[in-house]
């Protein structure tokens, strides 16, 4: 991906912030897909809300009861947002 350092900070399991994000790729309520410098990182949990995303500086602040962390490797083609499935 790119040089930016990647680190992520949990707080009670209700803040969520981490850097060195590229792309959000999926958003709702209860799972968040981000591509990141280590690779593609999940956020499952309950009222997930994105309070502050700046890829300028691969910034995300995530508010919400967070369960699950999970980190996998790019596969194949990069996937897409999906603003940009809708705007083909």
């Amino acid at each position: 991906m790119d040089n930016r350092q990647h680190s992520l900070v949990l707080k009670e399991r209700t803040s969520f912030s981490t850097t060195g994000v590229a792309h959000v790729d999926n958003y709702d309520e209860n799972v968040i897909t981000v591509q990141t410098t280590m690779g593609i990182l999940t956020i499952k949990g309950e009222g997930l809300n994105i309070n502050n995303l700046n890829l300028n500086e691969g910034t995300l602040e995530v508010s919400g009861k967070v369960d699950e962390l999970i980190y996998s490797e790019n596969q194949g083609k990069k996937a897409k947002g999906m603003l940009q499935r809708i705007f083909k």
